[in-house]
Formats: C-alpha cells, structure tokens, sequence
C-alpha cells in the first residue's frame, strides 16, 4: 500500500511540475511551423506592456562576421543545474561560439567555442552575402509530453523465496535535454544545457564554409538549408536521422537558386518540409527551381510538390528572389501555408496542392503591398513570417514589409505614415467562395523591421535601425560592411495591439546598436534579442521583490 501511494504521490508531483512550469522556447520562431505564435505567455498583456522595463543587457565575446553577429535567443524555462534551477537563454555567436544566460540575473552562464576542424581550408574572407562563421540558429530538443501511466495492477502474491514486481518507474520531470548546433565547418555538435560540454563526439552534416539558416528538428531528424552558394556549396536542404545508427545524411539540392529564409526550414503537421528558392535558372524537367516554393516528404527530401509564380520570369529578371521561410498553419481540417519575397507580395497556397494542376496557380496571390519601385534590395518582404488564432477563431498572418507600401495598396486600419517599413497584418478570410488573405492593419514606420511574434494579443517586432541598401546607386559599385555598419541606427522595440496595429510600447534610445536579420524571442514575461555588437537584451518586467 505504501509503494502504491508513494507512486501516486510521485505522479501527482510530477504532473504538477509540468503543469506549473516555465515555457520554453526551443526552435527559432517558437515551433517547426515557424508561426512565431507564443501560446502559452500570460505576463505580457495589452495593458500591462506599456511598463516594459530593461532588464539587462550582456556584452558576450563574440566576434561580428560581416554584419552577421547573434543568433535568435533560445529559451529553457526550468532547467536543473549544478547551481539550482535556472531558467536559460542559448544564444550562438558568428564565432563558433554558443552562450548560456542565466535568464534572471542576466549574468553569462558557460561559453562554448567550437573549434574548426575540417580538410577543407577555413574560409577567410566574409562578406554580408557570405559572412563565414556560424550562422544557423541552434535548436533544443523538445520536452517530452507527460502522460499519466495507467495505475499499477493489484499486488501480486510474492513466490517464495522471491520478491515481487517493482513498480514501473515514473516519468522524470527533469529530462536529458540537448542543444544542436552546426559549427562553420559543417559539424554537428550535441551540446548539454546544463554545462556546455559536447554530449558525443561531433558529426558530419554540412559542407563547410556554407551558409545555413536556423535548425528544425521533428521526429528525430534535424533539419537545415544552405543559400547564396557560400564556400562553393551546392543550395539545397539537408537532414540527419538522428536515431540512426550511422547518423545518416540525406540532401535536396535544388541546382538552381538558393535557399532563403531566416528561419529555415518550416515544416507541416504531416512532416513536409517547405522553403524557398531565390535566383537562377528554372526547368523543372533537369530538377531546377529558382523562385519558387518546394515540398519534400520527411527523412528522404524527394520532391513532393512545387510552387512557381507565373511571372517568375520577370522576378528573376529583377532579382526579385522568393527570400523568406514560409509559414504553415491549420485552417478547416488542412494545413496552409504563406510565402512571399522582394517583390512585395504575399501568396497562399493549400498543402494538399501548392500550385494546381500546373504549379502556377496559388490559392490566393496578393495585389502588390509595397515595392513600387521594383527594388531588389531593402525593399519586399524579408526573413520570416508569423501567424496566430484570435479567442474567435481568425486566423492571422503578419509579415514584415520593408519600404513604403504601395500606393494603390490600402489597409482598413492605419497607424501614421510608412515609409521605412512596417508590419503588414491579415485575415485569413472566405470571400465569394474563396479562401484570401484580407488585409486588416498596418503599423507605425519602422526601419527594416523583424519578423514579428505575437504573444497573448501583443505583437512584438523590432525597428533593426540597419542601413540595408546594397549598391550606391549614383556612385556606382556596392557598400561595403563597414559602410552599412557606419550608416545604421539603434534598433527600437515595438510592442502593438494584435488587432489594430496601434503602438502598446517602444524602447526608445534604450538600445544602442542596430540587428542584422535579428529574431526576437518572447517567453516568461520576457522579449529578448541580439544586436549587431554581440549585446543580447532582455525586456520585461522587474521581479516582485
């Protein structure tokens, strides 16, 4: 009887740490989907958020790569240490470098570098296109969910001269968690949180010198996408059966256009993988597939379907490539997703058929929301994007729109003038029997803003203060790094009304250095990023004392 109890009391208590404990927040953009949608924060409100407060700020040693500098912070909400339970914050720095925070105390945790280690010459030159160093952003495994056993069968006589069966034991509330992290030689590195020692010996995943965007991990597979060519590299996406004996490497190369988005790869509730594709040549009879969005099955990355705009042939043209990671959603029993790129318009497509019959036809196209101008830098939409359900149901899409918005482009609800950038918010709405993406609100001008992240009706996105033109347009040639680096301004965090867009809060001259295809993270009351000098900060509000 007291074994029975003592499992019940172990049960109880377990289900009551998951229950109470802190969220976390372990894939760039909140979850594989990639939907930047924190469900489960309850201290940021509408009300409340108008008292933000700095927290802390940490200078970390790391060395900027080009304008490449921090990675989208990681979060582990209740994680046991050596010093008590801590809630940590992962960062990775261009480096090779990979920092724990201690979340409260804003105070460094460990540093791990990650030492180069390959045939293949390091690459020594670093541009904003290639920077070299680390550029994915890490993934932590997932915890696991609790589920009650069923309760334990009646005691059973014990054999004589024997003992009788031990209770079968209970979930541990505290399990192994890992950090991924893919160094610039192309190792994957298993990492402890607790101390940020390698938990094996480091594997083969990427070609070195290459250029990935951040990690997903479903189902025991990691997975990642290579762009721009970087270090000689073939674009594609890549995934690693961690569960295999051999840790087996499967790859899509795509032989044509890269592989953009600042959050990788999404991926749907069913595994499909999706990304896009900037630049190139385009004939899918010889597998090439420049501007467009693809589909690959899980593990062996064949393709599935595909997405091509029929004016691809002037997006090419224009170097208007499809540059964001698409965001998929569920919406009446299917998944969904929305892509978008420079050109300045968004596209939504049904998984079941991304683009009919002919691979041309999207479910919905939007009119062009900005670029007027048919610029091909600083201009479209860029990085990422972010979806959320209200408490009636309405599905959202938000997307970060760089430079001013179309003039024949209008939104219901407004918030001053744009001419900078903006975050741009839809419906998904049925109108005359077809499924569109209804425009709602537009926010305050923002410069090159990040992907926005919505927590508890709050959107959250940061002003990156970047100065992101590319070529000097009366005298002639490119901008160096230097050169952007002297011309950007501080970043500024914005916190919005989920619904109207209108201004909730702003950091002001808080920050003092501008991101670089940044990424915030939202978890326990918190709003965190990196800035281009290797400064991670924290808003939130200050603990009860």
């Amino acid at each position: 009887m007291r074994k029975v109890l003592g499992l019940g009391f172990a049960l109880a208590l377990t289900a009551m740490l998951y229950a109470q404990r802190p969220v976390d927040w372990t894939t760039h953009a909140g979850d594989p989907q990639r939907a930047a949608w924190q469900k489960n924060e309850t201290k940021l409100t509408r009300d409340g958020v108008k008292e933000l407060k700095l927290l802390w700020k940490l200078k970390l040693d790391n060395e900027p790569k080009a304008l490449h500098s921090l990675m989208s912070p990681l979060v582990l909400g209740n994680l046991i240490t050596d010093r008590g339970f801590k809630e940590l914050v992962i960062v990775a720095g261009s480096s090779d470098n990979l920092f724990a925070i201690d979340a409260d105390l804003g105070k460094l945790f460990w540093k791990k570098h990650f030492t180069y280690a390959s045939d293949t010459p390091q690459s020594q030159q670093s541009s904003w296109l290639c920077p070299g160093g680390l550029t994915a952003t890490p993934v932590i495994t997932p915890p696991p969910t609790f589920r009650r056993p069923a309760a334990p069968p009646a005691a059973a006589a014990t054999p004589p001269g024997g003992r009788g069966a031990a209770p079968a034991p209970s979930p541990s509330p505290f399990p192994v968690r890992s950090i991924y992290v893919v160094s610039s030689d192309g190792n994957l590195h298993r990492v402890s949180p607790t101390n940020g020692e390698e938990m094996e010996p480091a594997m083969r995943f990427l070609p070195p010198n290459g250029k990935p965007y951040a990690l997903n991990l479903v189902d025991n597979v990691l997975y990642a996408i290579l762009g721009q060519g970087c270090g000689g590299n073939p674009n594609g996406v890549y995934a690693i059966d961690l569960a295999s004996p051999d840790k087996k490497v499967t790859s899509f190369l795509s032989k044509a256009g890269g592989l953009w988005g600042l959050a990788g790869p999404a991926i749907g509730s069913d595994g499909t993988i999706y990304g896009e594709t900037g630049d190139g040549q385009w004939d899918p009879d010889a597998g090439k597939y420049s501007d467009t969005i693809l589909a690959l099955p899980p593990r062996e990355l064949k393709l599935k379907d595909y997405y091509t705009p029929s004016n691809r042939e002037w997006l090419t043209k224009r170097d208007l490539d499809l540059n964001v990671t698409p965001v998929v959603f569920p919406y009446k029993g299917r998944d969904l997703l929305v892509g978008g790129g420079k050109e300045g318009r968004l596209y939504l497509l049904d998984s079941s058929s991304l683009g009919g019959p002919d691979h041309r036809t999207p479910l919905y196209r939007t009119p062009l929301i900005g670029n007027e101008d048919i610029d091909f830098a600083g201009r479209g939409v860029w990085g990422s994007l972010s979806s959320w359900e209200d408490s009636k149901g309405t599905r959202w899409v938000l997307s970060p729109m760089w430079g001013p918005l179309h003039p024949e482009f209008k939104f219901p609800t407004t918030n001053g003038e744009v001419t900078n950038g903006s975050i741009v918010a839809f419906k998904v709405e049925e109108q005359n029997g077809k499924t569109v993406l209804a425009p709602a609100w537009v926010s305050r001008d923002l410069i090159a803003p990040t992907p926005p992240v919505v927590a508890n009706g709050v959107v959250f996105a940061v002003s990156s203060g970047e100065f992101v033109r590319q070529a000097r347009e009366n005298q002639g040639g490119l901008w160096t790094v230097e050169d952007r680096a002297a011309r950007s301004k501080h970043a500024v965090l914005y916190a919005f009304d989920a619904e109207t867009g209108k201004e909730l809060y702003s950091s002001g001259d808080l920050v003092t250095s501008f991101t670089h295809f940044a990424a915030l993270t939202v978890a326990n009351g918190k709003v965190l990023f990196g800035t281009y000098d290797s400064t991670v900060y924290c808003f939130g509000f200050p603990m009860e004392r």
